[in-house]
């Protein structure tokens, strides 16, 4: 299959090229040349299947053999070797637990997928080089990268954070494996570490020393394994029997990878009649599908701070899938939530349903439950589990609650972080004494 970028439709790549590199050389994204459907039998069947199939069969057809099949199966099932329960909320509303990897975080799913798939380019030698993945983590993303390559070999994860901005469990998570995953705290604002690292990415002389490539959203590798729990939960409510042609799905926002996961599915054959779009108080996307404008801005500190994304990365690819706003419109709502919003839904939903969520997860569900329309079945994303937000949950409920042991190990650790200055020429100096 051959993908294109999202700037230049002339700059091409193989999978194994959009994997290793991540971001296209004229700084686009990628998007494969053309989206399979899925057989009519396969969706009649995904009830009867297991979570590791429906994904499995899913990453074979949308690769069309680009990667041997016993490698595929291997790393599918190795990805997903934890459960995605879907819970009933009643009223035709549920809520998808993303977050039963070893982070408990959905983006557990994403990058051990791409972990795996690299490490058997390593292991084929078709890399030929070290793999340098480089990424920025507000918090949550950081933990699901460094456990997801913690030990792959052929790989070396440099993980940068804003000083004073994280909690000490969001920073333990990376911060204490060692190995081949190297923290770095800099001095400076999340805007700073995003610019480090763009700047890395653009630049020729670093690229021709080391092999650079993104465990964002913006690698395919990370975008299609989104794609699987659409069509899992999909196949839950077929067996239970309900209408699935009012299948709605809430999605929590950022740089907008789940949204576009949601699209590939949808072409790829999966019947969902609507996505809700939830922000937070960065209601980029939100505000664009209202005016048609499409204006990017500093982004603001929130409680559902892995949203906090002012200029979403995804939505060239966006644009590239579904053709203009007003196709956009057609199959999309937005729903905005500030902060005492979410405060409000998490104690709410406590009260009321015995349920707990996260910051991220109460602005999906609490967008599922304003925009879902008499007759249509919705799904929202639980994209975290609570504890990774403690003191935002338990102050919301009056209550304490209990951190589980998945995340308690991380506190056993010790801590290495190395500390930079703000600016991209301390990083690549960093960067050029290793290895």
């Amino acid at each position: 299959m051959i993908f294109h970028s999202t700037k230049d439709y002339n700059v091409t790549a193989s999978i194994r090229e959009a994997v290793l590199h991540g971001y296209a050389p004229d700084g686009g994204q990628y998007l494969p040349e053309n989206i399979p459907t899925l057989p009519k039998a396969f969706m009649m069947n995904l009830g009867d299947m297991t979570l590791q199939e429906v994904s499995y069969a899913i990453a074979n057809y949308a690769l069309q053999g680009d990667i041997d099949a016993q490698v595929l199966h291997d790393v599918v099932f190795e990805t997903l070797n934890f459960p995605i329960p879907l819970i009933d909320m009643g009223d035709n509303r549920h809520i998808l637990e993303l977050f039963h990897g070893p982070t408990m975080s959905f983006k557990d799913i994403g990058t051990r997928f791409m972990a795996r798939l690299l490490a058997h380019y390593h292991a084929t030698k078709k890399s030929g080089r070290e793999i340098n993945v480089i990424t920025v983590t507000s918090g949550h993303s950081g933990g699901a990268i460094a456990n997801g390559f913690y030990g792959i070999e052929g790989t070396h994860v440099y993980i940068l954070y804003p000083q004073g901005q994280l909690t000490s469990l969001q920073i333990a998570q990376f911060s204490t494996l060692g190995g081949n995953v190297t923290a770095i705290e800099v001095n400076g604002t999340l805007s700073d570490c995003k610019n480090i690292v763009m700047e890395a990415f653009n630049d020729p002389e670093l690229s021709k020393k080391m092999l650079l490539t993104s465990a964002k959203s913006v690698n395919i590798a990370r975008l299609l394994p989104q794609t699987f729990y659409y069509f899992w939960a999909y196949g839950q409510l077929a067996k239970q029997g309900h209408d699935m042609s009012q299948m709605v799905v809430s999605v929590p926002c950022g740089n907008l990878g789940n949204l576009t996961a949601a699209v590939v599915a949808r072409k790829m054959g999966l019947p969902i009649k609507r996505i809700i779009v939830a922000d937070n108080k960065n209601d980029i996307f939100t505000q664009y599908l209202r005016t048609g404008k499409f204006v990017p801005r500093e982004s603001e500190p929130s409680l559902a701070i892995a949203m906090d994304c002012g200029n979403p990365r995804n939505f060239p690819r966006l644009e590239k899938l579904l053709g203009d706003h007003a196709a956009m419109c057609k199959i999309m709502e937005g729903f905005a939530y500030s902060d005492e919003n979410i405060v409000s839904t998490i104690a709410r939903t406590w009260q009321q349903e015995h349920y707990l969520l996260n910051p991220h997860s109460a602005t999906a569900y609490q967008a599922l439950t304003d925009g879902l329309r008499p007759g249509e079945i919705g799904v929202a994303l639980a994209t975290s589990h609570p504890a990774k937000a403690l003191s935002t949950v338990e102050g919301a409920i009056g209550e304490t609650i209990e951190v589980p042991a998945t995340l308690m190990r991380f506190f056993n650790g010790i801590g290495h972080i190395t500390a930079i200055n703000s600016g991209y020429k301390s990083f690549k100096k960093f960067l050029l004494t290793q290895g």
